[in-house]
């Protein structure tokens, strides 16, 4: 069986797609929330990002050529930006924290 034919991989891809979906939409009113609802969203992008990391490394550990596929095309879209898939990930984790801070300085 294929990595893309397995159901818990196609339903994880739906989730994580439909839940950053959700946390984009919710983000744009980011400036208006109260200071524990900016620390709830930061949290759940944390969550996000810990959850698209593991789907990602599944990619790169799967032995299924169009997982590979899947992580090279990542990479060569990133690399058009200057960024490899961990800059990417540090990158998301800096602006988070960054946005920790500002939570935390508005106290």
């Amino acid at each position: 069986m294929g990595f893309f034919d397995s159901e818990i991989v196609q339903q994880e891809a739906k989730n994580l797609f439909e839940d950053y979906q959700s946390l984009m939409r919710l983000g744009s009113d980011y400036g208006k929330f109260d200071r524990e609802g900016k620390k709830l969203y930061i949290e759940k992008m944390e969550e996000m990002m810990d959850r698209y990391r593991v789907f990602m490394k599944r990619f790169e550990l799967s032995e299924d050529f169009m997982a590979q596929m899947t992580v090279e095309q990542l990479k060569t879209q990133l690399g058009q930006f200057g960024v490899t898939p961990q800059q990417m990930f540090d990158q998301m984790h800096m602006t988070l924290e960054r946005m920790k801070a500002d939570v935390e300085k508005t106290s």
